[in-house]
């Protein structure tokens, strides 16, 4: 994991615009006409609509899709009652939490208030802006008055997180344990230890799927919760036990299930072995457990473990829930969240478990297979699926609850609308860096003394991407180190034309004229050909002294292309290889290729493209819907590309029938399929939304990906090489210091794809 120092985190939170979030418009400003339109006096018309029937404030303004995340700052994470100011940048986090993962907008509410009363009045008088309330990092006891009336009070969904988060998914979670374990909830001894907002709405939520309360023992910082005890409130007195015990230890022996929410180092090794077999242990306390992870593990051989930590298998986490429990609640226009909404996303959550995992899942945590079991207990949270499971389960609750007003009849379009939410605001971005965190690999930078890649070496270091080498000269590279103020000290610098790599550029000379014998090449010409940076950094991948190479900043593309032939070597079952682009942006995320490779494809070479694209849109999580673009429509010329595509089209249709892809067809019916099916009713896409665009040139493919780059439609990823052995991705000499950093990402992903695949 990246190191987070003070001084990054402040700068973070205050470079550029200060804070995480910020209101955007959603309306054309630019005319007097929609100034008019926007305000006076346009704006009067909705007014007078809601005035007549408040309904309809969801169809004219943003409540609809509009959360308060809501505090007074009186028990911020672990930092306590720091006041409702200080708490303001974790309600900004949250903010931007649900916006990420969800696509909901957030305003943050930080009330200067202790008094509950008080408090509930002031939200109460707030509550008309919004569709949900979500309160936030608010102290027991008087959190759970402030919920509860609030839920009885408003029609909106009212939802504090710390209490039914953590009770949401780790509920998920132990329902797997118990299933894993072969154990009913039923019979099961729990042991909860901490009695707070959170452990009292993890327990009643147990009991809720069928813990039974004779069954469960509550402890404090005094020890267990029992009706002997003279100093308990009401809250902890509707969980006291009967049994004559006193201590955590006694209530953990021939326990089943351990619940902590307390604090550090509670739990010892020698509780755990009186616990009964195949127990059960979810040490939630944080950032350090109740019982260290290799304490755990030590302690027993059938233990079933579970922390906060991400560091850690089975990370019972809060943003597995609330982002879509509240995208739920808000698509159905539901009155309030329930228990049996909260149930569906238990639900849900545990199912998904259970589900074939994605590849993109897999190398995000470096793991070959991710399969349901005792490590695998609940999704991870870069999990792209949670979305279209989570929020349609929690939707189907509140309907069938009777607490929505405006159900779902179209659960085919809900999946739809809810799929483009998934590209929302780069979150593919996020689970790269993400995934090339967690494995990082040695990543060769070719021009390590041009300034964008060697600013983008730095940052991939210190962002934890990737372990940079640097080709060049040492000295020079150190000189324009020194000069950017740039610290190196612990980056590594190949020098391959000193002599020191005499018998490294012999050895690589050895192994690509022996690769290459049948083709003509010779030891000499190989040798030759180790002095040039391409030939010696892919070699260095080759060989396994490297694990991904960059490039491009110096070098014309069709050199390296050229190189990558030769030394890398194109997969097998392919003839070619190709380049994607990903675009991320409110309408969601699309794929686009060749975008760097082929100029004049022929319709072999554009059937590999297509191919290879299907599998990469595989591999991201998502299910390819290919158009096979042009300037004409199904065969309308019968000439040149069209003619081209469309025969690429009749080929793919017939070797993979079930591959949604049709053309040729122009990009505009790509991208409208109302039109598209309205015009072309016979089409193989009907009623799909396109993801993957396959264009029949490079020229038309680069200059569209680069036209919507730089028009801000939305972020793009790439390019992605498609289809050579090991990863060596390109750059060009625009690129700017982050499209370095994130083709960087992009490579490290690779080399982790490729170390799963050969183990």
């Amino acid at each position: 994991m990246a190191r987070i120092t003070k001084e990054a985190a402040l700068q973070y939170h205050s470079e550029g615009k200060p804070g995480k979030i910020e209101v955007v418009p959603t309306k054309p400003y630019s005319t007097q006409r929609d100034l008019s339109l926007a305000y006076s006096p346009g704006v009067a018309e909705p007014c007078l609509e809601i005035e007549k029937n408040p309904e309809t404030a969801y169809d004219y303004t943003t409540k609809g899709n509009l959360v308060a995340v809501v505090s007074n700052g009186t028990a911020v994470l672990g930092l306590g009652d720091i006041g409702a100011l200080s708490g303001k940048p974790v309600m900004e986090g949250k903010g931007l939490l649900f916006k990420i993962f969800a696509g909901i907008d957030v305003f943050d509410i930080e009330i200067n208030e202790k008094d509950p009363e008080k408090f509930i009045q002031i939200v109460k008088g707030i509550a008309p802006t919004f569709g949900g309330i979500n309160l936030e990092d608010i102290k027991a006891p008087e959190c759970f008055e402030i919920e509860n009336r609030l839920k009885e009070e408003l029609d909106i969904p009212v939802m504090h997180d710390d209490q039914h988060g953590t009770a949401i998914i780790s509920a998920a979670g132990l329902m797997n344990a118990l299933e894993i374990a072969g154990k009913r909830i039923e019979d099961v001894k729990i042991v909860v230890n901490g009695a707070g907002a959170s452990a009292s709405s993890c327990t009643k939520l147990y009991m809720r799927l069928g813990a039974r309360r004779e069954n469960v023992v509550m402890c404090d910082s005094k020890g267990v919760i029992s009706v002997h005890r003279t100093d308990l409130n009401e809250s902890k007195k509707f969980f006291a036990t009967d049994r004559n015990i006193k201590t955590l230890a006694e209530a953990v022996e021939g326990a089943d299930v351990f619940i902590g929410l307390s604090v550090a180092d509670v739990l010892t090794k020698e509780m755990v072995r009186t616990m009964n077999e195949h127990p059960i242990v979810f040490a939630l306390a944080n950032p350090n457990p109740e019982i260290s992870y290799s304490e755990a593990k030590e302690s027993r051989p059938d233990l079933i473990f579970a922390t906060g930590r991400s560091d850690y298998p089975n990370q019972i986490n809060n943003v597995l829930g609330f982002p879509y429990i509240f995208r739920g609640a808000l698509d159905v226009r539901a009155s309030k969240i329930n228990e049996e909404m909260k149930v569906a996303a238990v639900q849900a959550i545990a199912d998904l478990a259970k589900q074939t995992v994605p590849d993109v899942v897999n190398s995000a945590y470096g793991i070959k297979r991710l399969s349901f079991g005792c490590d695998y207990l609940i999704p991870k949270p870069m999990d792209p699926r949670l979305l279209t499971e989570v929020a349609p389960a929690v939707a189907k609750a509140a309907m069938e609850s009777g607490v929505a007003r405006k159900p779902v009849d179209d659960w085919d379009a809900y999946n739809l609308k809810l799929r483009d939410l998934m590209g929302y605001d780069n979150k593919l971005v996020r689970q790269f860096t993400e995934m090339a965190r967690q494995n990082p690999k040695r990543v060769v930078f070719a021009e390590g003394s041009h300034e964008n890649m060697l600013k983008a070496a730095v940052t991939a270091k210190n962002e934890g991407i990737c372990i940079p080498i640097l080709l060049g000269n040492d000295e020079r590279i150190e000189k324009l180190a020194a000069s950017l103020h740039l610290d190196i000290s612990e980056i590594e610098i190949v020098n391959l034309r000193h002599d020191r790599e005499e018998e490294r550029r012999d050895r690589y000379a050895r192994i690509l004229a022996e690769k290459r014998s049948r083709e003509g090449a010779t030891y000499d010409e190989a040798r030759d050909k180790m002095f040039e940076r391409n030939y010696f950094g892919m070699m260095m991948v080759e060989t396994g002294d490297a694990d991904a190479f960059i490039t491009g900043v110096y070098t014309k593309y069709s050199n390296t292309i050229k190189v990558a032939k030769e030394v890398i070597g194109i997969r097998e079952g392919y003839g070619n290889f190709g380049a994607m682009h990903i675009l991320t942006g409110k309408k969601g995320t699309f794929f686009l290729a060749d975008t760097l490779i082929n100029r004049h494809p022929s319709t072999e070479v554009l059937i590999d493209v297509a191919r290879l694209a299907a599998e990469a849109v595989r591999f991201f999580a998502n299910d390819p819907v290919i158009a096979m673009l042009s300037y004409s429509n199904f065969g309308a010329d019968p000439e040149g590309s069209p003619a081209s595509v469309h025969e690429v089209v009749r080929t793919m249709q017939e070797r993979y029938p079930d591959l949604p892809i049709d053309g040729e067809m122009q990009v505009n019916f790509a991208l409208d399929r109302n039109l598209r099916d309205r015009k072309y009713p016979f089409n193989r896409l009907s009623g799909k939304d396109v993801n993957t665009l396959i264009f029949p040139n490079l020229s038309s493919a680069n200059t569209a990906q680069k036209l919507l780059q730089e028009m801000g439609v939305g972020e793009t990823i790439g390019p992605l090489q498609m289809g050579l052995n090991k990863p060596i991705h390109f750059t060009d000499i625009e690129s700017s210091v982050r499209d370095i950093v994130n083709i960087t990402t992009v490579a490290a992903i690779d080399a982790i794809v490729q170390e799963l695949k050969e183990a």
